[in-house]
């Protein structure tokens, strides 16, 4: 593995204009293990000007989207050939196992560059009857065109999944790119980019420019070439994306984070349900915009179902993921660990019931103990905010629609979950439910061919399926007079 990263600009590696660097740092056990350029505006101006001549200009712009399809089916091909190497790279940075992403993040990146292959050829227009032009019939036709520069601004949790969401359907549109990756996670960002020079992909239509959000993403976002903004991050991030890209008109799209709930009613399969809700706050960390962190209990069922919950937390082994046996490792970094362990104390000042996990000070790495709170209310902070570590906040509920009441009281509207095994009820509160997905009896599952995106705070438009790509477009309208 490279521990010298640099930049990838116009098909070929680049140092930062000022020759900075910024290390990588190994959560497990602190100690930095690479370093990677740090960006500077002028870095982003040279990644954007590389972008925006191969899309006007080079030729990427000549190419059917058949032939973006075939390069995307390669380019598919490479990712899945280096599986172990991009699934170490995003496990050591975040400190997960790399079981994990070999076997979620990279199929998901597998699948999401196959799905966008098709769509490449998939992007039609459309012929609209209309009232002619002044009396003589018209032919009214659209068109599908690219958007243009895309800047794809990623977080740290999931790095090469969230990446090809945004890569892999961009380019079946045509566009053309330039990556931040988040400053934690460089390096699956970098070996994409040279994997799509390996592919065949000319060089200028895939960039990354490696550094920090308030250097490198401010200008990604301030550059007047750059046409939209897909951004994954808080919702704070995305407030000031919106503020600084608004002025200048840049297309924009924000998914940004989650308080999910997962509503737990009398009729659900308990052992399902327990085993669902661990999974859906402690996978990753719990370090997942969709974490179902809030735990929705019908009232018969709540004192039972939070000591079994409680105890498969008590029965997790935290430790170095790379040791047989551990199933969860640290926190990405010092300041979310500083972070979690903040809300894990308002909980117990606020007055929930701390029933496994509570505050952790390990003498090394970012480590903090699945975490489940029983007792709580609707109004207490960890029920209110994005967490984004492994705490659980369970909350009684009597009816189905005081459940769904709760469920919708949130600013947040990305995901939920619904366990019980009544059919009809399930679609009922389903729908009833202020989000963009819902999972009946699982988790909303990340799949190539469904939209993903939130709503309320959660953010604006959506990734992923047909809706993901015609995203990147914009529809030009031609009309010709038939005289």
């Amino acid at each position: 593995m490279n521990n010298s990263l640099q930049h990838f600009i116009d098909g070929a590696a680049a140092a930062a204009s000022d020759g900075a660097r910024m290390a990588l740092v190994n959560p497990v056990d602190e100690q930095q293990y690479a370093s990677a350029a740090r960006g500077t505006a002028a870095d982003v101006d040279c990644a954007v000007r590389a972008a925006h001549r191969e899309l006007k200009h080079g030729a990427w712009s000549q190419l059917t989207g058949m032939q973006r399809g075939q390069l995307l089916h390669k380019l598919a091909d490479l990712v899945l050939r280096d599986t172990e190497a991009l699934a170490d790279m995003d496990a050591q940075a975040i400190g997960r196992s790399p079981m994990e992403p070999r076997m979620m993040d990279v199929p998901n990146a597998v699948a999401n560059l196959r799905a966008a292959a098709g769509w490449a050829n998939s992007l039609e227009g459309r012929t609209i009857p209309n009232g002619g032009y002044m009396g003589t019939p018209t032919l009214s036709y659209t068109l599908r065109e690219p958007v243009g520069v895309v800047g794809a601004i990623v977080p740290w949790n999931s790095p090469l999944m969230i990446t090809t969401w945004k890569v892999a359907a961009l380019l079946a549109a045509g566009c053309t790119v330039v990556i931040k990756p988040a400053e934690e996670t460089p390096q699956s960002a970098l070996h994409l980019a040279a994997l799509c020079k390996e592919a065949g992909f000319p060089d200028g239509v895939v960039n990354v420019v490696t550094g920090f959000g308030e250097v490198v993403g401010q200008a990604l976002c301030e550059h007047p070439l750059v046409d939209k903004i897909s951004f994954t991050g808080s919702p704070e991030a995305g407030r000031e994306i919106q503020r600084v890209a608004g002025p200048l008109f840049k297309r924009v799209a924000l998914e940004l984070g989650g308080k999910s709930p997962q509503i737990v009613f009398d009729d659900a399969s308990f052992d399902d349900a327990v085993r669902g809700c661990a999974a859906g706050i402690f996978v990753n960390q719990g370090q997942v915009c969709a974490a179902g962190s809030r735990i929705l209990v019908q009232k018969g069922i709540a004192a039972r179902f939070a000591a079994a919950l409680a105890e498969a937390a008590k029965s997790t082994p935290v430790g170095d993921p790379r040791q047989p046996g551990v199933r969860m490792g640290p926190l990405a970094k010092k300041a979310q660990q500083e972070r979690v362990n903040r809300y894990i104390e308002s909980g117990i000042r606020e007055g929930a019931r701390l029933l496994a996990g509570g505050v952790s000070t390990p003498s090394k790495g970012f480590f903090v103990q699945p975490t489940i709170f029983a007792g709580a209310s609707n109004t207490m902070t960890i029920a209110r905010e994005e967490i984004f570590g492994p705490v659980g906040t369970i909350i009684e509920f009597e009816t189905e629609a005081q459940a769904i009441e709760l469920a919708n009281d949130s600013r947040y509207g990305l995901a939920a979950t619904v366990w019980t095994s009544d059919l009809a009820r399930a679609h009922k509160v389903a729908q009833q439910l202020e989000v963009g997905a819902v999972g009946v009896n699982c988790w909303s599952p990340l799949d190539a061919n469904l939209p993903w995106g939130g709503l309320k705070t959660s953010g604006i438009g959506r990734e992923g399926g047909i809706s993901g790509a015609l995203a990147y477009t914009e529809e030009k309208v031609i009309t010709v007079l038939l005289s």
